[in-house]
């Protein structure tokens, strides 16, 4: 197995209240773990007795609570690991971003119509110990939002008809999930969550400039801010170890999140850079593009900058679907490791000049077992030296 080209870091003890001046960014997503998307672990989904299921809601509506219930609490001790940990820590790794669902919070699930895994949080709190012991940073990601904030996208948990996210009372039940789980991770005496320094308010909401999207930028963004203020506030957090609060950047495609807020100490910006779904420069235009030459030449050049700190929250080595296992320039990956190794090293140049990077996704899972490096940090082994390129 080839490896991508990690840097060896060594960044233990990351405080909670980080900031930029505090060094780079440089992680993983725990993708699947607590929000599982079936085309990434689809053995572990078929395995699970979801196979047939598109989403978490789905799944349990088949299984029926109880049984649901035991295959997830199954899946969230395995699929990441103390040893997981530890192989991201050999690896360099300083941060984990780890996606969760509103249903985490139980109480705020409509028994009478809404499905999901009961019990996550105790693994929750497993990981981040393992991974405040570790000295990561640790970044809590709202990935599945009350009502789903978009339509058809087993990300959010669930296969809604329509993005149900973006009126006042789903709003409401999200602050509830902030405040708890702020006052979950700022509660000093349990040392579990000691490195979470991080929410994410909403994981990539609409893309578009309509009343659902200015909504969400002008009552949302800005009293989700208050509520997890007011919630360090009712258990005296200091001024100094505020969790910082993040929302995906303009270059996300929702406006401009800093527009409304009440405040931008410990604001911080997440940017979502997947190059196989960009026609930046043409480099998904035949003739102009579709070659591994633009591939790289995009990531040389690549400005993620804007809102400030940005972190880019997301990114890959895929391709476009049409080249990723057909092209000869691109497939089969094992047969341009070394191109990909310059690609990787393009990207986290261009991310770096911003506040750093988080890979998507730490493991996956696909059909047969197919475990694609250019999706899973993971599926890398014996991490190799950082390869100049640009």
């Amino acid at each position: 197995m080839w490896s991508l080209p990690f840097f060896a870091l060594g960044y233990a003890g990351l405080s909670q209240a980080w900031l930029p001046a505090s060094g780079k960014i440089r992680g993983v997503s725990l993708g699947s773990q607590f929000v599982i998307e079936p085309w990434m672990a689809n053995d572990e989904w078929n395995k699970m007795g979801c196979g047939g299921t598109e989403s978490e809601f789905d799944c349990v509506s088949k299984l029926g609570q109880a049984q649901a219930n035991q295959a997830f609490a199954t899946h969230w001790s395995t699929w990441t690991t103390k040893d997981d940990i530890a192989k991201m820590q050999s690896y360099g790794i300083n941060t984990i971003r780890i996606p969760v669902g509103y249903w985490m919070r139980e109480d705020l699930v409509f028994s009478d119509s809404e499905h999901f895994p009961q019990g996550g949080l105790k693994d929750l709190e497993k990981i981040c110990g393992w991974a405040s012991d570790a000295g990561f940073y640790i970044i809590i990601d709202l990935h599945g939002a009350p009502g789903a904030q978009l339509a058809g996208n087993a990300d959010t948990g669930q296969k809604a008809p329509s993005p149900g996210f973006y009126v006042d009372w789903q709003y409401e039940r999200a602050y509830k999930f902030l405040e708890w789980m702020t006052s979950i991770v700022q509660n000093k005496a349990n040392t579990a969550y000691r490195n979470v320094g991080m929410l994410e308010i909403v994981n990539e909401p609409l893309q578009s400039s309509n009343s659902q999207t200015n909504s969400m930028r002008k009552d949302y963004y800005p009293t989700a801010w208050k509520r997890i203020r007011a919630a360090e506030d009712a258990i005296g957090v200091s001024q100094t170890d505020r969790l910082h609060i993040q929302m995906m950047n303009t270059k996300w495609g929702s406006g401009d999140p800093h527009q409304y807020l009440p405040d931008d100490r410990f604001a911080a910006y997440d940017d979502h850079r997947y190059l196989k779904w960009s026609n930046d420069n043409g480099i998904n235009n035949a003739g102009t593009g579709k070659t591994p030459a633009a591939y790289l030449k995009q990531s040389c050049i690549d400005d993620r900058g804007g809102n400030w700190p940005t972190i880019v929250g997301e990114f890959s080595l895929s391709v476009a679907n049409d080249l990723e296992n057909t092209d000869p320039a691109f497939a089969p990956p094992g047969d341009h490791v070394d191109w990909y190794r310059k690609w990787f090293a393009a990207q986290i140049q261009a991310y770096e000049k911003q506040s750093g990077w988080i890979f998507w996704s730490w493991k996956a899972n696909f059909i047969g077992g197919r475990n694609d490096w250019r999706w899973s940090y993971k599926g890398n082994e014996n991490p190799k030296e950082y390869i100049a390129c640009c």
